[in-house]
């Protein structure tokens, strides 16, 4: 038996047979097995927009063998230890899961409810306008992530092994297959919410315990492990892991009380814009509509006068803006689509990357800059009292004009005219104007878009320290995993990053 690894163009609406006839007219095989190991779309030349395949071949009818594509991530099984997680997004369940592997007793705390409660509360919300706290956008069984929009890329280098395992945990938690070789793959959210109570199951099948609507409230750290406490339970465990997401600062207040040291750190802030996806389309590839694809989607990017960057993020073809606060009196807005993304919007943020300290011209602690995001948060909804926001064309925020309306948009609720002068810094303000100019420049249309809301959730405003063991600086079982460490920023690093402090405390409790 041999195999070859082919690259081969196809028409975006090639079928099985055309990939077989060009796979066979390429190896001029008769008979064989392939395997897609790569799959992205060339859309440089609008005349002939292709996709490029990378493409494993056997001579072998029955199946082809192992890829090569690297090591795979090795779990040994330790001595049986107690591990108490906060958190069940990506960060949290991920490094849950890989303990349970093995073979640690894992109890995974989220202090709001399962997938399905979780989105009946949306649904409701989006309806009524009634806030159900610890059951919204930003909280709930999977994190932020399963309500925005699902996509599994990661600049992230050198984390092949442990993201082929993500990969392959959402597909056998019944994710499309394609997520393995497509360059931007992407689960939309509502495959999200049947992959992760499929992935509870598996969780709780090695033994693994989660206590929904049941938040961490405090912790002591102990000669023999860490006593958490909730507010139903003490839990005495051998080790911690603080997985709190992006937005929860209450988890955030009480780790600083207990001495977990954090640091400001750059992070992002800006507004989300919204344009019909067919201008989109015509942008990028010539065409409202291609055979193949599902819609068209953009990275923008723009270094201000200032020095600001200012850059497309999260973008959601085919989707919808969303009210995505983690309070109550809090107004931010997010972007989700489907896997299909048929919507008639496409949307993405719009950010400036910038520090808190910076934007105040002072020296802030980490609790200060907490703060600082939360009032800025709450200032926007209190214009309203509600979770309405402000809006304005993006040819009227050049020009330096107020729209007397908002054209239509996918956001649940009204968008009301607005200067967004009103709420965002100065400095801010500035760069995103550069930059909504020379993003006018590289895609035609872009100025006919709507601005609106508050995007200040791109990640979180503070890091914890920890050491080269994964704990947090000062402890010796205590750690913390995703975005509140730093070192992640959406579904597949910070999924990753709790894998990696899974395999570190693995490694310090083996033998």
């Amino acid at each position: 038996m041999t195999r070859q690894l082919i690259e081969l163009s196809l028409p975006t609406d090639y079928t099985e047979d055309d990939l077989r006839i060009m796979i066979r007219k390429e190896t001029g095989l008769a008979a064989f097995s392939y395997k897609i190991d790569l799959k992205s779309l060339d859309a440089r030349k609008k005349d002939r927009i292709h996709w490029n395949l990378r493409v494993w071949v056997s001579d072998n009818e029955e199946g082809i063998l192992a890829t090569g594509e690297g090591e795979r991530l090795i779990i040994p099984i330790v001595a049986k230890k107690r591990a108490a997680i906060a958190g069940s997004g990506p960060a949290g369940f991920f490094a849950g899961y890989v303990l349970a592997l093995a073979g640690f007793e894992v109890t995974i705390f989220e202090k709001g409810p399962d997938a399905d409660k979780r989105y009946e509360d949306i649904r409701k919300f989006e309806t009524t306008g009634v806030f159900t706290p610890n059951s919204n956008y930003a909280h709930g069984e999977g994190g932020a992530g399963t309500f925005s929009d699902g996509k599994l890329t990661s600049r992230t280098k050198n984390i092949s092994k442990e993201k082929r395992f993500v990969l392959e945990t959402y597909v056998a938690g019944g994710a499309p297959e394609e997520i393995l070789y497509l360059a931007k793959p992407h689960i939309g959210s509502d495959n999200l919410r049947k992959v992760i109570p499929t992935l509870r199951k598996k969780f709780m099948d090695l033994g693994g315990n989660i206590c929904f609507n049941e938040a961490i409230l405090d912790f002591r750290d102990t000669s023999d492990g860490v006593k958490v406490i909730t507010a139903l339970q003490e839990l005495n465990s051998d080790i911690l892991v603080f997985a709190p997401g992006h937005s929860s600062f209450e988890t955030y207040r009480m780790m600083m009380r207990r001495g977990i040291e954090f640091d400001p750190k750059p992070f992002a802030i800006g507004v989300r814009v919204e344009h019909p996806q067919t201008l989109i389309n015509r942008s990028q590839w010539g065409t409202e509509y291609l055979s193949g694809v599902k819609a068209a989607d953009y990275k923008l990017t723009c270094s201000a006068s200032s020095g600001t960057s200012v850059y497309s993020f999260c973008m959601c073809p085919g989707g919808q803006v969303v009210p995505a606060g983690p309070e109550a009196n809090l107004s931010v807005v997010n972007g989700v689509s489907d896997y299909m993304r048929d919507s008639d919007y496409a949307n993405s943020g719009i950010v400036a990357g910038i520090s808190i300290p910076e934007l105040t011209g002072m020296q802030l602690s980490a609790a200060q800059c907490l703060d600082y995001l939360e009032n800025l948060e709450e200032k926007v909804y209190r214009y309203k009292n509600n979770f309405e926001i402000p809006g304005n064309t993006i040819r009227d925020f050049i020009l330096e004009k107020v729209n007397k309306k908002v054209p239509a948009c996918s956001y649940p609720f009204a968008v009301y005219p607005s200067n967004f002068r009103e709420y965002l810094p100065g400095q801010v303000i500035t760069a995103l104007r550069e930059g909504m100019i020379d993003f006018s420049r590289k895609i035609k249309g872009f100025e006919k878009g709507i601005m609106m809301g508050l995007e200040s959730k791109t990640s979180a405003p503070v890091r914890a320290l920890r050491d080269e063991t994964g704990n947090c600086i000062g402890f010796r079982n205590v750690y913390i995993a995703g975005e509140g460490s730093g070192f992640s920023g959406g579904i597949v690093s910070s999924a990753v990053d709790g894998i990696r402090i899974a395999m570190k405390i693995i490694s310090a409790h083996a033998g």
